[in-house]
């Protein structure tokens, strides 16, 4: 029992931090915190779902089209929720844009799609019991995508475009950096990366409409305890989360797993505000 909680919290726990990874690349670049990122890592699934099992994609094109779908997705989301947003003296509009194409992204998926859970197909059809792909494939995504960030903000010249922006934008305007275009790659960016969550946790999850509110908030949960920009900070948050939920599944069951994530969530940001690995903000005047 201890292995099958292991297992399943350390996959799940990675699609979190996935998630989380999203909701930060967003905001590195727009202090904007998009509430689309749970929308994209469902989309993730179904898209998987819809080019592999009913158009018959192999695995490497379907992975691809999936992540160029989900691209998109991103980019329409800085266009039409973003970038509006950014324009209007009062920026917490966000919250109201982004969560409405949220919604409107969930309704479309349902009419389109189906309101039922869809199978997902096995990829390399490796592994059996808590060795099983839908459990070790998770971890090595998230593993890649963290290792793919670090390369691309060290070693790249967009990367470091990306962290300029992130650092002050203000600054980074000033010596001609691109702004709109590289708020808008980064969106891009973050939108294949909830899609790649949602792809590589498709047998675990499913493609499944109605896992869009859900990893809105699960991996909203890691970027709150790891600290807001902090892609480290979410995936330790992520794995930390998904071992207490799938612990607290066990130990009491349904409803009132939730509650206890809520509680956890709730003494963690009393005891540390800015999250455990986040900096207190410092201003000066």
């Amino acid at each position: 029992m201890l292995a099958s909680i292991l297992a399943s919290g350390l996959a799940v726990g990675a699609v979190y931090a996935l998630i989380g990874v999203t909701y930060n690349t967003m905001f590195s670049t727009s202090r904007v915190m998009s509430f689309t990122a749970g929308q994209l890592g469902m989309l993730g699934g179904v898209f998987g779902s819809l080019f592999m099992v009913r158009l018959g994609f192999p695995f490497i094109p379907g992975l691809i089209a999936t992540l160029l779908c989900c691209a998109v997705i991103g980019v329409i989301t800085e266009i039409v929720a973003v970038r509006p947003v950014l324009k209007s003296l009062d920026q917490h509009l966000y919250v109201l844009s982004t969560l409405a194409l949220a919604l409107m992204i969930q309704q479309v998926t349902a009419i389109e799609w189906s309101t039922e859970p869809q199978p997902f197909p096995k990829i390399f059809g490796i592994g059996s019991g808590i060795f099983d792909e839908k459990f070790w494939l998770p971890i090595v995504a998230c593993a890649v995508t963290i290792l793919g960030l670090e390369f691309l903000y060290r070693r790249t010249l967009v990367g470091h475009a990306f962290v300029a922006i992130a650092e002050d934008n203000f600054a980074a305007r000033a010596l001609g950096l691109p702004e709109r275009n590289l708020r808008m790659a980064s969106y891009a960016l973050a939108a294949a990366i909830g899609g790649f969550a949602g792809f590589a946790g498709g047998q675990l999850l499913l493609a499944f409409v109605a896992n869009g509110p859900l990893l809105n908030f699960y991996g909203f949960v890691p970027v709150a305890l790891g600290g807001l920009g902090n892609n480290r900070g979410a995936v330790v948050g992520g794995f930390a989360l998904g071992l207490f939920q799938q612990t607290a599944n066990f130990l009491v069951g349904g409803i009132f797993s939730s509650v206890a994530v809520f509680v956890m969530f709730i003494v963690v940001l009393l005891a540390a505000p800015q999250g455990l690995f986040g900096s207190s903000s410092a201003r000066r005047v």
